[in-house]
């Protein structure tokens, strides 16, 4: 199962979402929701009041919520409650707001962009161009960046046909090639950038950018000419 964890913007608030390839759907962070809707200024203890209300009531959608790891303010990965959209649409019935029809809309417009994205991988390339450019990146700096996300796939396909899984494998072997180029593990890089919770490459220079593909390419080169000598 491959899970990919990303920040979804509602009215520029910030919603922790998980895809799911092997479900292929969408989940939503609860706390982040009732959040956006709620507007409390202590949204965990407002989903744990409403979550024990919905659960004394026998309330099965509570039930099945699932905990996922995700990035908390203070950048440590902590479990959190997710579920998926029509759980999410039965936990807003239960949440007054003026905002939770907007809110729906939003979701269901997030689901389509993900269909639609699959069914045209352009659209994600497309996407992330537009992204970049609104944080202010050049343009030269952004078709590396791309340039290095189509690499970085190539290797951990690369890494996958020889029955490596996502997680601390992937992250051992990363710090193996960071080592190689800048004589820091990921985690030591980021401290010495100052990051927190920042995409560590997102936070490259050109330079780094390239020397880090280079690496990566290498890598995938020499795993294949194993493979194949």
């Amino acid at each position: 199962m491959t899970k990919k964890e990303q920040i979804q913007l509602f009215e520029s608030k910030q919603v922790r979402t998980v895809w799911d390839d092997e479900q292929g759907k969408w989940y939503f962070s609860v706390v982040d929701v009732c959040a956006v809707l709620s507007e409390s200024k202590n949204p965990q203890t407002y989903w744990r009041v409403l979550k024990k209300r919905l659960i004394d009531e026998g309330n099965q959608t509570v039930t099945n919520c699932n905990g996922f790891k995700m990035r908390a303010v203070d950048g440590k990965m902590r479990m959190t409650d997710v579920a998926d959209t029509e759980q999410i649409f039965r936990i807003i019935q239960s949440i007054p707001s003026p905002k939770a029809e907007p809110f729906k809309q939003w979701m269901a417009q997030v689901a389509s962009q993900r269909i639609d994205q699959m069914l045209d991988p352009e659209l994600s390339i497309n996407q992330a161009m537009a992204d970049y450019k609104r944080l202010g990146y050049s343009d030269n700096w952004i078709n590396q960046r791309l340039k290095s996300i189509e690499i970085r796939k190539e290797l951990t396909d690369e890494w996958k046909k020889h029955g490596l899984e996502e997680g601390q494998q992937f992250a051992a072997l990363t710090d193996i090639i960071y080592k190689a180029w800048s004589d820091m593990s990921a985690r030591e890089y980021k401290r010495f950038k100052g990051l927190t919770k920042e995409n560590l490459r997102d936070n490259m220079t050109n330079k780094e950018l390239v020397l880090n593909m280079l690496a990566e390419l290498s890598t995938k080169e020499i795993s294949e000419s194993n493979k194949n000598g």
